[in-house]
Parts: structure tokens; C-alpha cells; sequence
């Protein structure tokens, strides 16, 4: 998981909130539980079909990937329980499975994928650890993000079903034959307005979880809708629309292509993984070799993701200010003499940018996204630029050299002997003194928000 999202706590960071986590959790659970109380008395229509899709689901919820910024998703689970929603006419047969049987079928499904894990670290949460203590606050029921997936997968299932099955049970949708274009039209509006609703409550409980701000976490879910998100919702649409004409064999014949997407999401989880730990091991190797404070560079990463969320970053923005903010240092390794202390925030410009441009060549040979490489280079060019021309400075450089002016001022101020809280005031009077010449204003003024 990338600290740049859902870090524990950082000082001056929005405290997260889980009352809307907790409404959403409800409002699934009592949906569920009505949705399965109805089909207890109603019974169940079409049983082999409901059977097939709660197969499905569970088996699409046991192969869940990670994508970037840590967003679980099970795109089998999510396409079938999409399919189920909008399913119609089944060989050329009418369904009449209804609203509360779609949300009970893809509620199964979920329990059936979740359970047994939740079950497993109950039992080893309930365990006594090394010296007897009970470990029941390691989140005893399982991952959060897997729940929160699951919340939502049977909130947007439940929101696709409620708007098209009473249109196609009460005869609306038979006007339309099912291979025209006008069904698919109407099918492919439905799909898109359960992939909005799907965002919205992905963004909600990530802004709950995080203490990101909501625009920005909206901006990041939308953006993976046209990524994983359009295959979910196409393969949804896919296997509703060719039930009709081959029934149940459309389950495996049109997941099938989408296994096949998950392999190539997972190899690129693998490859994001090696690129962390590089960064991780360069971020290390200053420190190792005396050139900087230990934790100076974490420390700096931290500050600067407060600084990003505070100034409404995104989730991708966030990752790669944290991989150059780990980073920034790495060109005092080709000096001779390390800078007294590791600050380079006490340095001439000149020094500074030198020091810039040797990491961000460094960061460039290590397969790095480039985007890193530029903000290392760009952290110590003046601000504003002189004259007003020259490239603008990226707005992370900003971030980045104010949040390592302060650790490094923070440092210094320790050494002297100055108090914390002393410390502190000082090194944010200096930066304000710095501010609209050294620094970028606004990054200085969510500093004095986040940190004063």
C-alpha cells in the first residue's frame, strides 16, 4: 500500500471518519437482510440461474486484485453481479427474479468469498499472542478495503437492479427487441449509471477512510473506471445481453477474457512492487552512508503527503510526491564531503540545484516513473522563476522543498538546543519569511495548516 494514501495518521492530517463507513455498512446489511427475507418467503424463482451467478460471485470475490493506490477490486465478482442485475429474457425466456432476489444472490455470493477468511482471523485475533495478550485489535474480522468492496459491489448491484428490473418486469422494456440497438442503449445507460454510483460510494469511503479530500479522491476513482472499471461494466453488459441467445454458458465465455485482464493487472501490481523497493533502498542509502539524518527522507515524505492531501492532491500524485520526496536526497551521494547535518535547505541555490540535477540523474537509470526524475530536478529551481519566464516549477518540487526546508530547520533548531514547540515556531517564521520568494506561498500556508 502506498503511504502517500492511507498512512496511519500523519500529524496535522484530517483525522479519517468512519461514520460514513459505518452508514454504508448498515445500509448493505440491513438491504441484505431484507433482500434475504423476502426470498425466503416469496422463494426463489429460476433457482439454477440464481445458483449459477451466486457461484460466480464468490469465485470472482476469491480472485480480487489491488490496483493502484490500493483500491481492492473484484472485477469477476462485480461483472457478474452486474450481469445478474440487468439480466432479461434467458433463451429467449423471461426472468422474473426481481430486485431483493438480485441483492440476495450477490450478497450470498460475497459471504460465501468472505466468510471464511473473516472467520480465520477471528480465530486468530481470539488467540493469546507471545506474552498472553489478546491481539483482537489487528482488525479481527479481516481487511477493511474487502468489506468496503463488498458494500459496494451489493449497493451498486442493488442500484442496477432497482432501475431495471421493475421496467423490464412491468413489460416497458418489451417494446425493445432484445438484439436491437434500442436495448442495448438502455442496457448500457443502466450499466453507466451503477459504474457512477459505484464511484461515488468508492470515493466516500475512501475520503472516510483516508482523510483525503473528497474531489481528489473522486478525480482517482474516476479515473479507474476507464481502466478496469469500462471492462467491468462491459462484461457485465456482454453476458446479460448473450444469455438470451446461449444462456448460462455466457458466464464463463465472457469472464473469461476478463481472468485473462486480471493476470496483466496482477503483473503490473509486481512490477509496481520491485519499483518500491528500490525507492525504499535509495531512500535508505543516504542515511546508511552518513550523508543525511536517520529518517530524514521519511520524515520529508510524510510532510510532503500532508502537504499534497492538504492541497487536494490525487491518489497518483500522492505516490509519485512520495517516491521523490523519499529520493530527494539521493545526490548527495556524489558528494565528497557530506553537507554538515544533511541540510540542504542551508546550502547556496547553486549548491542545491546541483545536488538536484546528480539525483534526478541517479533516479533516472533505476526505471523510476520520469515524472519522479523531473521533480527531484526541478525542487531547488528559484520560485517564482526570475522575471516570471522559465518553465514553472511542478507543483510536488514545490511541495518537496519546503517539506525538507522544514525537517532540515526543524534538525538544525534541535541541535542548538531549542525546545519542540520552540523549534517549531521558528522554523515556521523562517519559511514565512521565505514565503512568495523561496517558497510557494500556498505550500508554506498548508505547512502553517497542517503543521502550525
Amino acid at each position: 500500500m502506498s503511504a502517500a494514501t492511507d498512512r496511519a495518521r500523519v500529524p496535522g492530517v484530517r483525522a479519517p471518519s468512519t461514520g460514513p463507513v459505518r452508514v454504508v455498512h448498515a445500509g448493505a446489511l440491513a438491504l441484505l437482510a431484507a433482500a434475504l427475507g423476502a426470498v425466503a418467503v416469496r422463494g426463489v424463482a429460476e433457482p439454477g440461474v440464481a445458483l449459477a451467478f451466486t457461484v460466480l460471485i464468490a469465485l470472482g470475490e476469491c480472485v480480487r486484485i489491488t490496483l493502484p493506490g490500493d483500491r481492492e477490486q473484484a472485477p469477476i465478482g462485480a461483472a457478474g453481479a452486474l450481469a445478474y442485475a440487468l439480466l432479461g429474457p434467458l433463451r429467449g425466456l423471461p426472468t422474473a427474479h426481481g430486485v431483493l432476489q438480485v441483492v440476495a444472490v450477490t450478497g450470498v455470493g460475497l459471504l460465501l468469498a468472505l466468510l471464511p477468511a473473516a472467520l480465520r482471523a477471528a480465530v486468530r485475533a481470539a488467540a493469546p499472542g507471545p506474552r498472553g495478550d489478546r491481539r483482537h485489535r489487528r482488525r479481527p474480522w479481516g481487511d477493511r478495503a474487502r468489506w468496503d468492496g463488498a458494500a459496494r459491489r451489493l449497493l451498486g448491484a442493488a442500484f442496477a437492479a432497482a432501475v431495471f428490473q421493475p421496467l423490464y418486469n412491468s413489460g416497458v422494456v418489451d417494446r425493445y427487441s432484445a438484439d436491437g440497438p434500442a436495448y442495448g442503449a438502455f442496457l448500457t445507460a443502466v450499466a453507466a449509471l451503477a459504474a457512477l454510483c459505484d464511484v461515488t460510494l468508492a470515493a466516500l469511503l475512501r475520503r472516510a477512510r483516508s482523510g483525503l479530500r473528497f474531489p481528489a479522491v473522486l478525480e482517482d476513482e474516476l479515473r479507474s473506471l476507464f481502466g478496469i472499471g469500462s471492462a467491468i461494466v462491459a462484461t457485465g453488459m456482454l453476458v446479460s445481453l448473450a444469455a438470451g441467445e446461449v444462456g448460462l454458458w455466457a458466464l464463463p465465455l465472457f469472464c473469461a477474457p476478463l481472468l485473462l485482464a486480471q493476470v496483466s493487472f496482477r503483473r503490473a501490481a509486481a512490477v509496481r512492487a520491485t519499483t518500491g523497493q528500490t525507492i525504499a533502498s535509495l531512500a535508505k542509502a543516504t542515511e546508511v552512508a552518513g550523508y543525511t539524518p536517520p529518517g530524514h527522507a521519511r520524515r520529508v515524505a510524510d510532510t510532503a503527503c500532508a502537504l499534497g492531501r492538504e492541497l487536494g492532491l490525487g491518489t497518483r500524485e500522492l505516490a509519485l510526491l512520495e517516491y521523490a520526496a523519499l529520493m530527494h536526497d539521493v545526490g548527495q551521494l556524489s558528494l565528497v564531503e557530506p553537507v554538515p547535518g544533511g541540510a540542504t535547505a542551508l546550502l547556496p541555490d547553486d549548491e542545491q540545484q546541483r545536488i538536484a540535477r546528480l539525483g534526478s540523474e541517479v533516479i533516472r537509470r533505476t526505471g523510476v516513473p520520469r515524472q519522479v526524475a523531473e521533480q527531484v530536478a526541478r525542487l531547488a529551481d528559484p520560485w517564482p522563476a526570475p522575471d516570471g519566464g522559465g518553465r514553472a516549477v511542478p507543483l510536488a518540487a514545490r511541495i518537496i522543498r519546503v517539506a525538507n526546508a522544514h525537517d532540515d530547520l526543524l534538525t538544525a533548531a534541535r541541535g542548538r538546543g531549542a525546545g519542540e514547540a520552540v523549534g517549531r515556531l521558528e522554523v515556521l517564521e523562517v519559511l514565512r519569511l521565505g514565503r512568495g520568494r523561496v517558497y510557494d506561498a500556498r505550500v508554506v500556508d498548508a505547512l502553517v495548516r497542517v503543521r502550525g
